[in-house]
């Protein structure tokens, strides 16, 4: 490893532990992200030749441009899937449309509340994703628990079932997607193989967390709330299918069209836009202006847009240099034969680095084979959906999901490092086993 790398590798490490310490610095965590990545980056422009020997010094410059506009192509389209997923809910929501699934959770048993919103949310997320099933899920969960410090149990769960939910689904997770569309899962074997792990994983952890939640809610604050929007109950139900319904859609319109999933997600979002300018038409003014798409569009949090932006672009910084790809060598070395230690360590290595570089590498180091653990839905293809996916949940920042509902609810590093982390390590460890058992028995 050269000197530059060592540096880079220094930049990435300082700066995660400030983001860590977000609590302590009280700088933003999107601040630290960006300074991370353009320090990253211009460390790399300091000796590009180390990194890019086939290319002459005359054109090096040129390749580099290039290759920050690949990365930061793959990082726009998450994070235009990100504001367009956002904007959508931010949009149901404003106009009533989660009242009855809201109707549908609310019950005053904080326990009882818990086991229905995880279990909504772990099968919503196989349907949808990780990351619209959390702002979803959030969304409902903001209208019926009002006390903060219970919300953020609530919302942490929200996380572990979306992350353990995605995992059993080819298109649950950006990373399953990634491995179902290479060929090395199939839509039968993940879901018949990595279910019940999935289930156990996000069920140990809800299990312990619940003796954190006590009693029954307020009356106060089970009451119906006033409704929010001057629209009708068929409107709103309008608007709730073509929110939910179109981003069940975009899966199937990716499938269709072969185009990026973010468009997908902008033609769901000009489509209820349009909906709901028509509906809008004969509001009164007042109403119509506050519920306008374009004024919803505002709220919209942009600083966490900046930290996904940083974190991503930081990434593949290291996954320029090589880092990442040597992680894996070194991993397949020292454990070789042992693809549960090999995955049960990259699951960890995920909720520390984005779990999209780190499953491209695998895929790019590891080649289909015709049998054993290589082959197509083998042992280790459907390990490292499992761990790669679940393994996120271990840190707040491990998942799109995580990072969505740190943006929503303010939840802090360290809050959920010293409350959830080893719950969800248990959780995790125990899909695992369960995996492992599959595969003696059957």
């Amino acid at each position: 490893m050269t000197t530059l790398t060592i540096l880079i590798v220094a930049v990435f490490v300082v700066g995660y532990l400030c983001i860590a310490l977000e609590s302590l610095t009280k700088v933003n965590k999107a601040a630290i992200a960006l300074l991370m990545c353009v320090f990253c980056w211009t460390l790399l422009m300091l000796g590009p030749g180390a990194y890019y020997p086939d290319i002459p010094d005359s054109g090096i410059i040129h390749h580099i441009a290039e290759v920050i506009e690949h990365h930061l192509g793959d990082a726009a389209g998450t994070l235009f899937f990100l504001m367009g997923a956002m904007t959508i809910v931010e949009i149901v929501d404003t106009n009533g449309g989660f009242n009855f699934v809201r109707d549908t959770l609310k019950t005053r048993s904080k326990r009882k509340l818990m086991w229905r919103v995880v279990f909504m949310t772990f099968f919503l997320s196989a349907i949808l994703d990780n990351l619209t099933t959390s702002i979803v899920m959030i969304m409902v969960l903001r209208k019926l628990v009002q006390v903060r410090e219970e919300r953020l149990i609530y919302a942490a769960l929200i996380v572990i079932a979306a992350n353990s939910g995605g995992a059993f689904s080819p298109i649950g997770d950006v990373t399953t997607i990634m491995l179902w569309i290479k060929g090395v899962i199939t839509t039968q074997g993940v879901i018949t193989e990595i279910f019940i792990p999935s289930l156990v994983s996000m069920v140990i952890p809800a299990f312990i967390l619940q003796f954190s939640l006590k009693g029954k809610f307020d009356k106060a604050q089970n009451l119906p709330k006033g409704e929010v929007t001057q629209f009708t109950k068929i409107q709103r139900d309008i608007i709730f299918w073509l929110g939910v319904g179109g981003l069940v859609f975009v899966p199937i319109f990716k499938t269709l069209t072969h185009l990026p999933p973010f468009m997908g997600i902008l033609l769901v979002l000009g489509v209820l836009w349009t909906v709901t300018e028509i509906f809008h038409y004969n509001t009164a003014e007042d109403d119509t202006m506050a519920k306008r798409v374009s004024d919803i569009m505002t709220r919209i949090d942009l600083s966490t847009i900046m930290f996904f932006l940083g974190i991503l672009m930081a990434v593949a910084v290291l996954q320029e240099v090589g880092v990442l790809t040597a992680l894996g060598e070194g991993l397949n070395e020292a454990f070789a034969g042992n693809y549960y230690v090999i995955n049960g360590i990259i699951g960890v290595l995920s909720s520390i680095v984005d779990n999209v570089p780190l499953v491209a590498g695998c895929m790019g180091m590891y080649p289909v084979a015709e049998a054993g653990p290589m082959m197509q839905d083998g042992i280790f293809w459907q390990l490292l959906a499992y761990c790669a996916g679940v393994g996120g949940s271990m840190l707040i920042i491990g998942s799109a999901a995580g990072v969505v509902v740190m943006g929503l609810e303010k939840i802090t590093f360290g809050w959920y490092m010293k409350k959830i982390t080893w719950t969800a390590f248990t959780g995790y460890l125990a899909g695992i086993f369960i995996y492992w058992i599959e595969k003696m028995l059957f």
